[in-house]
């Protein structure tokens, strides 16, 4: 993108100088940027640095989070969070269903109960194995984002 590709595309120019800035800007949402718009004054503007629109305007803006966007972003992981650990609640449905359809089964005909058994061990291992990932997804969600 360095300098025959830009002078090649001059449609391209806006980006090819946002990747040559090395902006940390590029990395922040587009509403953090819009949200929280520095004023700029008519001594400092020039038409040259003037952003044309709001996504070019996020290469001139520095890396700042707001007290605002941190709450939403906090607000934003706590549901999602949330979200996910309603597996849990299934995976104990499913494990409470395995065992009582063994007991059933069990009931039914006695002579199976090595088979079913077997049966219902992998059903609770899988049905567990289902309610540890959503709780996983959710430790992620919490403290790796």
């Amino acid at each position: 993108i360095e300098g025959r590709a830009c002078a090649v595309a001059p449609q391209r120019f806006d980006l090819c100088s946002r990747v040559r800035s090395g902006s940390r800007a590029l990395y922040r949402p587009l509403s953090a940027s819009v949200l929280s718009r520095p004023d700029v004054s008519s001594a400092e503007a020039s038409p040259a640095f003037l952003p044309q629109t709001a996504v070019s305007q996020v290469a001139v803006r520095g890396f700042q989070t707001s007290a605002v966007s941190r709450d939403i972003d906090t607000a934003a992981k706590f549901i999602g969070a949330g979200a996910a650990t309603v597996g849990v609640a299934g995976s104990g449905a499913g494990i409470g269903t395995v065992f009582g359809s063994l007991i059933i089964g069990y009931a039914r005909n006695p002579s199976l109960k090595q088979q079913l058994f077997s049966y219902a061990i992998l059903g609770f291992a899988l049905s567990e194995a289902m309610g540890l990932f959503c709780l996983m997804v959710a430790f992620l969600i919490l403290f790796a984002m």
